[in-house]
C-alpha cells in the first residue's frame, strides 16, 4: 500500500514476498526515493506467526497482539508513505512558546537524564531492587547476573548513539553495534528494557550480546520480543518439567541459560520451522495443547505473554494486567512509573501507592486514572514516556493549542474514560467476560521465594472488587454499567450490550 499526497495504491509485492524488514524497508525506499518511511512485516508476519509485529524504521514496532499476522493473512507485506505536507496546528506561536517551556522543565528531571544515559533499560535496577525482575519464566524475581545486562551494561558495552523519535527532546532509543565475540559487527537497535527483561531474565541469560542479537533479528524478522522471549521461557520451564521432551523439541535442550538456543529458536519460530511451529503459537496456546498443568506457570493475560514486572512485587501492576482490555499490558496504565521514579506522572501527583508489595483497594483510584489518562495518548499519537514528565496541566494546554480545544483537564480525562469503556464494551460484545479478568496461577498461589518482595503473592480479588465498583462495571458479567455509559454519552452501547 503507497500513500502520497495524490492519494493511495495498492501495488504487487510479489517480489517482496519473503523477504526480511531490512529487504524490503531498502527496497521500498529505492524505489520511492527520499522521504519515504515504510510499516512492514517479515518472514514472521507472512507465515502468521501469533505474535508478529508490524515494523516502521528498522527497529520500531507495533508489536503486540499479533498485527503482523494480521497483515500477513491479508497479504499485505508494507504500507510505504510519502508526503511533504505540514501537521496543522492552530496557535503555532503559543505552542512553541509553551512546549520551550515544557523542554526547559523536562531539562531539570532526572527521569530525562537516566532515560538518555540508560534508555528503557534503566527501569531493570528499579524492578530488581524491588524483588521484581521475573527470572526463568517467573520462578523467582531476582537474577543474579543483572548487572550483566542492565542499562549501564548496554552503555557501556553496545552503545553508539541515542535515537529519538520526531521532536523528541528525552532521546531514549538505543543505536547499539554488537563489538564483541560471535555477534560482532551486528548493528541495529535496541534491546529496550523488555527485549532485556525476556530474553535476558526470564530465560536465564546473562549474555548481554546474545539478548541483543536475538532483539535485531526480531526486528529483522518482524516479531513482538516480549513474547518470543517470554514463549521461549515458557518452553524452557515445560522442558525441566518434562513436559516437553527431546521428541517434541527434535533433539533440542530447551535448558534454561543457554544463550546460543534463544538465537536459534528466534530463527525456527519465525520460519514456524520445528519445535517453531509449536512455539509461534504462544504461550496460551501451547499450555491448551501440551496440558499437564502447564497452564499453571503459562505466564499470559487474555492469551497476551506478560511483560518483565512481577506483580507479586508491584501488586496494581498485576490489577492492570488482568482488567488491560488487550491482556497482558504493563503500558494501559503504567502504574509502575510512579512506584518507582519521582515524577509528575500526569494527575497522580497529589497520590502516592504506599506500599508496593501489599496495595489497598483505595489506591485502585491510581489504576483507573492512568488507564483513563493514558488512553488519551493513544488517541493523540504520543509516547506515554511523556506522561512521566509532565502534569496533566500542561499537556492538556498542549493539546488545546494544536487543535483549538478549549477542553478542561476533567473534560479531557473523561473522554479518555469514555474511550476505555467503549473498548471494554467491545471486548464484551466479542465475548469477553469478567472471568477474563485473573491473572497466572503462579502469580496468584506461588509465592515469591527470594528478594525484597519474598511470600508475596498477587492480592489480585480485593483489588478487583474495588476497581470493578470505581468504574461502575458490572462484576457479574465484566460489562460497564448502563449507568455509567449514559454518564459518558454512550447510550447506544448500553443499549447494544445490554439487550
Amino acid at each position: 500500500l503507497v500513500i502520497n499526497e495524490n492519494g493511495a495504491e495498492l501495488r504487487k509485492a510479489a517480489d517482496l514476498w519473503g523477504k526480511k524488514v531490512s529487504e524490503t524497508t531498502e527496497q521500498l525506499k529505492e524505489e520511492l526515493g527520499s522521504g519515504c518511511r515504510v510499516a512492514c512485516i517479515g518472514p514472521a508476519g507472512e507465515k502468521q506467526v501469533r505474535y508478529a509485529a508490524i515494523i516502521n524504521d528498522l527497529g520500531r514496532a507495533a508489536g503486540r497482539c499479533g498485527l503482523g499476522a494480521v497483515m500477513g493473512s491479508k497479504n499485505l507485506k508494507a504500507i510505504a508513505v510519502k508526503g511533504s505536507i505540514r501537521t496543522p496546528v492552530k496557535e503555532p506561536a503559543e505552542f512553541k512558546k509553551h512546549s520551550k517551556k515544557q523542554f526547559e522543565l523536562m531539562d531539570e528531571s532526572m527521569l530525562k537524564m537516566a532515560m538518555q544515559a540508560f534508555g528503557t533499560s534503566v527501569v531493570l535496577d528499579m524492578v530488581s531492587v524491588r524483588g521484581g525482575f521475573p527470572t526463568r519464566n517467573w520462578q523467582s524475581g531476582v537474577f543474579d547476573r543483572s548487572d550483566d545486562i542492565n542499562g549501564p551494561a548496554i552503555s557501556d558495552k553496545i552503545l553508539n548513539r541515542n535515537v529519538a523519535c520526531f521532536a523528541c527532546p528525552i532521546a531514549c532509543g538505543r543505536g547499539t553495534e554488537i563489538k564483541t565475540g560471535k555477534y560482532a559487527g551486528h548493528k541495529g537497535e535496541g534491546p529496550e528494557y523488555e527485549t532485556v527483561g525476556t530474553f535476558g531474565g526470564m530465560c536465564g541469560v546473562s549474555d548481554l550480546e546474545a539478548i541483543t542479537m536475538a532483539g535485531y533479528l526480531c526486528n529483522d524478522y518482524g516479531l513482538d520480543t516480549i513474547s518470543a522471549g517470554s514463549t521461549i521461557a515458557f518452553a524452557m520451564e515445560c522442558y525441566e518439567k518434562g513436559i516437553l521432551t527431546d521428541v517434541d523439541t527434535g533433539g533440542l535442550a530447551f535448558r534454561f541459560g543457554d544463550e546460543d538456543l534463544i538465537i536459534h529458536l528466534v530463527h525456527l519460530i519465525a520460519r514456524r520451522e520445528g519445535p517453531g511451529d509449536l512455539l509461534a503459537e504462544g504461550t496460551m496456546r501451547m499450555a491448551e495443547k501440551l496440558g499437564q498443568n502447564s497452564d499453571h506457570f503459562a505466564m499470559h493475560v487474555k492469551g497476551l505473554e506478560l511483560p518483565a514486572y512481577d506483580s507479586r512485587a508491584v501488586q496494581l501492576t498485576g490489577l492492570t494486567y488482568a482488567t488491560a482490555n488487550r491482556g497482558g499490558d504493563h503500558i494501559t496504565a503504567y502504574v509502575q512509573g510512579p512506584t518507582f521514579v519521582d515524577a509528575p506522572f500526569l494527575i497522580i501527583e497529589e497520590s502516592e501507592i504506599k506500599d508496593p508489595f501489599v496495595a489497598d483497594p483505595g489506591e485502585v483510584k491510581i489504576a483507573c486514572d492512568l488507564e483513563d489518562m493514558l488512553t488519551t495518548f493513544d488517541c493523540v499519537g504520543a509516547c506515554k514516556f511523556m506522561g512521566m514528565c509532565l502534569n496533566a496541566d500542561d499537556w492538556v494546554r498542549l493539546v488545546n493549542l494544536v487543535t483549538g480545544w478549549n477542553m478542561s483537564t476533567a473534560e479531557y480525562k473523561q473522554a479518555g474514560e469514555r474511550v476505555y469503556n467503549l473498548a471494554r464494551a467491545f471486548s464484551n460484545r466479542e465475548g469477553l467476560t469478567a472471568a477474563g479478568d485473573t491473572l497466572p496461577k503462579r502469580l496468584l498461589e506461588d509465592p515469591l521465594p527470594e528478594g525484597p518482595a519474598e511470600g508475596h503473592v498477587n492480592r489480585l480479588p480485593a483489588l478487583l472488587d474495588a476497581y470493578y465498583r470505581l468504574r461502575g462495571w458490572d462484576r457479574e458479567s465484566g460489562k460497564p454499567g448502563t449507568e455509567k455509559l449514559r454518564q459518558l454519552g454512550l447510550e447506544d452501547v448500553a443499549e447494544t450490550i445490554w439487550t
